[in-house]
């Protein structure tokens, strides 16, 4: 997924994936992906794919400073 926020292009393709993960069962209304990645030139983001029911009701990419991801990566 490609998205422009602020001039700035964030791509899963060409981003290094840091972490992802799932909450709920595949099928799951409630259910869903989160991912960090990190762009070539060393921005951070999320990328989001859920459930009808879930944070993500639709596949969504949301910038993210640094030390938020660091404290994402720690919970």
């Amino acid at each position: 997924m490609k998205k422009i926020i602020c001039k700035v292009e964030y791509d899963t393709e060409v981003s290094e994936l840091i972490e992802k993960r799932t909450f709920g069962e595949f099928g799951d209304p409630d259910g869903y992906e989160e991912s960090l990645y990190k762009t070539p030139d060393g921005k951070y983001f999320i990328y989001g794919n859920g459930g009808a029911e879930s944070l993500y009701k639709e596949e969504t990419i949301k910038r993210m400073a640094a030390a938020k991801a660091e404290e994402w990566l720690k919970q």
